[in-house]
């Protein structure tokens, strides 16, 4: 700790993580944190068009990296960042959120001071993250060097956003030594593991059946590899949930899709649900994930592994590591004698004349066709993130969504913070003419910052998801989801900056319009605007869960 700062050492933790890029925005309550940084070697600031956004990168580039952090200042740009912490808290992203705040002189004597409620209250906004995040600390030069370690220990285990707050004067204080022990990760409990196996072992005596069900946890945990190879010892079909999505290597020839209950591929939706065991590895059982509760699965015929523990039908099983018992069920003695067999999924083959109007089942076949190896790619919510959940992945594409927070507009903001994360990738963004309203400030930022994502503009009038959710009143009355036509292709110019762009309303314009991007290799940042007439135009997903919402109103 010698000579070293708050500041200093917070950044030198940050470091140790991987970390070297911190996303926010200026406010004088976070000048000392933000100077400290400026003189800081390995940390780069990352300057987002207002914390919302910056808080959304900051999500998109702890998926890809496995850990971000985010600077703002109190109040004013704490609360503005809320809406994105909260979701990095649903979908277990790790974040460390860092605020600046008034001096503590400021603060004892209950000062009037702006950006606060007026009432001498200093407290008031940690105690509103107390409930969106894993844990929340006041730094001071004392308790720095237990309380930094211990938030970023908690952000990495847990896989929920931390936070961090510490008065402008006290960051270039020095920081006063004080050790003491960190928890150790906790142990696996072998009594518990080897009463789990014995328990599977003879549940599936009588099986011929098995199936594999991978989420959204099985991402965030890193157990990907651990499940794969499960999955060819045990040789039974893998499909993932639809938060899951890209947590199992989709060109694996054991993936069958994604399970998506009525709504989804009835191929997937049969072999799942007839399979007499599935193994559900970090499951979620959201709304959207059982899509409308229209998943039938049998709870007793579950082998549902979480990070730190599991159920075996209605017995629960505590303190297990997912790692120590995805490993032991490599020797539990099963192996499905019936081959994986899978038919063609949904956009495997090209559709639609090429002067015909854009449609869905003619534009995702050629999305999927020109997704590559290693690829990120971001889904906004929206028709989007449905049509996109069938298009079948390349080997080692991280796939950026979110499936059950579903803040509209979260998608531009973290394709930007996916292109920070991993400079070398190509990033793509499928995001709607609705969403980018809400948040396209951030295409400046990726071309402020270099970025050369391609981006797709589903221009279809409106919130066309709102338009199929809303199934009790006519289309033509909810004016409430129309918004103002904008010109999306002259959005760079807007920005200052070169880009490729094309508007593009048939299938052979699109062919063109993809082939030029991609013949650009990551020269300049690319937006293709997709133009479609049929505002209720949207995937056979969407379709589906219409009729379904409909039959439940009559």
């Amino acid at each position: 700790m010698e000579n070293r700062t708050l500041g200093q050492y917070l950044y030198d933790c940050l470091k140790e993580e991987g970390i070297t890029e911190i996303f926010g925005v200026p406010g004088d309550y976070n000048f000392s944190l933000l100077d400290t940084l400026e003189e800081y070697e390995g940390i780069e600031f990352i300057n987002g068009r207002n914390e919302l956004n910056a808080g959304y990168a900051a999500d998109a580039y702890a998926r890809v990296k496995g850990i971000a952090a985010l600077i703002t200042t109190f109040g004013v740009g704490e609360m503005s960042a809320c809406n994105a912490v909260a979701g990095a808290y649903s979908e277990n992203v790790p974040l460390i959120h860092i605020v600046g705040s008034p001096k503590s002189m400021m603060q004892k004597e209950k000062a009037m001071a702006h950006h606060t409620l007026m009432d001498g209250d200093f407290d008031v906004f940690r105690k509103v993250y107390e409930h969106i995040t894993g844990y929340t600390v006041i730094l001071t030069p004392e308790n720095a060097a237990t309380e930094i370690p211990t938030a970023i220990r908690i952000a990495k285990t847990k896989k929920k956003p931390v936070y961090m707050v510490v008065a402008i004067d006290l960051v270039s204080k020095p920081v006063l030594s004080h050790s003491e022990p960190l928890e150790n990760e906790a142990e696996t409990n072998q009594e518990a593991l080897q009463s789990a196996v014995k328990h599977i072992k003879k549940m599936l005596e009588p099986v011929k059946k098995a199936a594999m069900l991978v989420d959204m946890k099985t991402l965030r945990y890193n157990l990907g590899e651990s499940v794969q190879q499960l999955a060819e010892r045990l040789n039974v079909p893998v499909a993932s949930l639809m938060q899951g999505k890209s947590g199992f290597d989709e060109s694996h020839p054991q993936y069958i899709g994604v399970y998506a209950g009525a709504f989804g591929s009835q191929e997937v939706t049969k072999t799942v649900e007839e399979a007499e065991c599935i193994f559900a590895v970090g499951p979620v059982w959201s709304d959207t994930n059982t899509s409308k509760k229209t998943a039938k699965l049998d709870p007793l015929k579950i082998v549902e592994i979480q990070p730190d523990s599991l159920k075996v039908g209605a017995a629960s099983y505590m303190n297990v590591r997912a790692e120590d018992f995805l490993h032991a069920l490599m020797d539990i003695g099963f192996r499905q004698e019936e081959s994986v067999t899978v038919s063609a999924f949904p956009y495997d083959s090209m559709a639609g004349d090429s002067v015909a109007p854009l449609k869905a089942f003619s534009y995702y076949p050629r999305i999927q066709r020109m997704l590559k190896e290693d690829d990120i790619v971001v889904t906004e919510t929206g028709t989007f993130s449905y049509g996109m959940s069938q298009v079948r992945l390349p080997k080692g594409v991280t796939y950026i969504a979110q499936g059950g927070w579903q803040s509209i507009g979260y998608a531009t903001p973290a394709a930007f913070g996916a292109c920070i994360a991993d400079k070398n990738r190509r990033v793509l963004l499928f995001t709607g003419d609705g969403s980018l309203q809400l948040t396209a400030q951030e295409i400046s930022s990726m071309l402020e910052n270099g970025c050369k994502p391609i981006i797709f503009v589903l221009n279809n009038d409106g919130y066309t998801i709102e338009k199929f959710l809303n199934v009790k009143v006519d289309i033509e009355k909810q004016t409430y989801n129309e918004i103002p036509a904008w010109n999306y292709t002259k959005l760079p110019e807007a920005f200052g900056r070169e880009a490729f762009t094309a508007r593009v309303e048939t299938n052979s314009e699109l062919d063109d319009a993809i082939k030029k991007a991609q013949d650009l290799n990551g020269e300049k940042l690319c937006l293709i605007e997709l133009i479609v007439k049929d505002q209720m135009d949207g995937p056979e997903y969407m379709q589906k869960l219409r009729r379904y919402l409909e039959k439940q109103e009559n």
